[in-house]
């Protein structure tokens, strides 16, 4: 085994967090031509390796994010000695398939079975299938340039989106795409299908069964199209909408409130899974494949407590088993009869959760750690607007006042219209 490579700057979350945000990685070299990187950006925080190319130029890819946030589980999120082996593991593996003989199709299958068991791997074999395969999954990665890339990246964009229909069969709607909120949302649509075959071929790469990542890293999202979720419901919305649902959603509907936690999350959850003595929730099972365990506030232990009082620990903690989208029609119902216009979703319960934690105060981080996020860039992303801040508590503080100003627009109007 290789020697291992200190280097103070990097070894530590501590040290790590006395580190400037660039927008370059800080390296540390392993061996001729092969570096670590931490890339410490405003909304990452990732070991990348960086290894040449053999004529003067590097190559860079993700290895996997750090464990700034929350601790390492040695596949998804590494330390920086965890990080130090999968670098040398990838960068001195021999390739396990001849480079020419490699399709785009293998890399995807390969990927799958890389998620199989996490939650997002059915929704990314489905996308997959639909808009990456019919295009692209015959092509040999090594053939692939950058140029075919784009091309179906940005022809994704001007497709009508799909809709849900029985196995073996599509369905499309029609949408206006002149319409910049719609064209918006498919470029957002084509962004995020991009990243999963992104994700397919750096697996590939990782994994040393295809030379080169230059071509798909060359190929760059649409820029600025992703907008945060604004939608929340206030304290008197959440009121009013557990008032409305019916007595079993109810206890559904609480629980996202007090948690945050998905709908899957918690159609999951067994009586066992709430700890009376931590006042924690335990997810064994979340969309990104990691456990975690979410802290309850006094209100939120007192519910969970009454929730679970002389039951058996295998039970089903909602008092019996939902169904995957069993909640969407419940929740429209609860929606109309507490006059919540426009209506939301189930998982708005998990934003307004974070909107209404972070605007009292709580840190990013915290906030991250109790959603299930490996870091804060969603977080920030969707919630920071909403953090106190020096800026906002300055220009509240500073900025001008007008006072009331009586309004004389109708007078002028009936004037006009005289």
């Amino acid at each position: 085994m290789a020697r291992r490579v200190r280097d103070s700057n990097l070894e530590s979350r501590a040290a790590r967090a006395r580190l400037k945000e660039s927008t370059k990685p800080y390296y540390r070299s392993l061996a001729p031509g092969v570096h670590l990187g931490y890339r410490k950006g405003k909304r990452e925080r990732k070991w990348v390796m960086r290894r040449t190319n053999g004529d003067g130029s590097y190559s860079v890819t993700n290895i996997a994010a750090s464990d700034d946030v929350v601790d390492a589980d040695g596949k998804w999120v590494l330390d920086f000695w965890q990080a130090q082996e999968r670098v040398r593991k990838v960068a001195l593996a021999p390739a396990a398939v001849a480079p020419t003989s490699y399709t785009v199709k293998a890399a995807i299958d390969d990927y799958l079975v890389e998620l199989e068991g996490r939650p997002s791997a059915n929704d990314t074999r489905l996308r997959l299938k639909a808009y990456a395969l019919p295009a692209l999954g015959s092509k040999r990665v090594a053939e692939i340039t950058a140029d075919t890339i784009k091309r179906w990246h940005r022809g994704l964009a001007k497709t009508m989106p799909r809709i849900r229909s029985k196995a073996g069969t599509s369905s499309t709607r029609m949408v206006d795409l002149d319409d910049d909120e719609v064209r918006r949302g498919r470029q957002v649509s084509a962004n995020r299908i991009l990243g999963l075959l992104k994700a397919a071929l750096n697996h590939a790469f990782t994994e040393g069964k295809v030379e080169s990542d230059l071509a798909w890293r060359k190929v760059k999202p649409f820029p600025k199209v992703n907008r945060s979720r604004a939608r929340y419901l206030t304290l008197a919305e959440c009121k009013r909408l557990l008032t409305a649902c019916d007595p079993e959603f109810r206890l559904l509907v609480r629980a996202g409130l007090e948690t945050g936690a998905r709908y899957s999350e918690l159609a999951r959850l067994r009586v066992e899974d709430f700890n009376p003595d931590s006042g924690t929730i335990h997810i064994g099972k979340s969309k990104s494949g990691e456990v975690r365990h979410i802290v309850l506030t006094d209100d939120g232990r007192a519910f969970f407590a009454d929730l679970v009082a002389g039951r058996l620990g295998d039970e089903p903690m909602m008092r019996r088993r939902w169904k995957p989208s069993e909640q969407a029609r419940p929740m429209i119902a609860a929606c109309a009869r507490a006059k919540i216009v426009p209506r939301v979703g189930f998982h708005q319960l998990r934003h307004t959760w974070a909107s209404l934690t972070v605007m009292n105060g709580t840190p990013l981080p915290v906030v991250a750690r109790n959603l299930g996020y490996a870091d804060t860039r969603m977080v920030e992303k969707h919630y920071g607007h909403l953090a106190p801040s020096y800026v906002a508590d300055t220009i509240r503080k500073n900025a001008p006042r007008f006072g009331k100003v009586d309004s004389n627009i109708k007078a002028a109007l009936i004037t006009v219209y005289r």
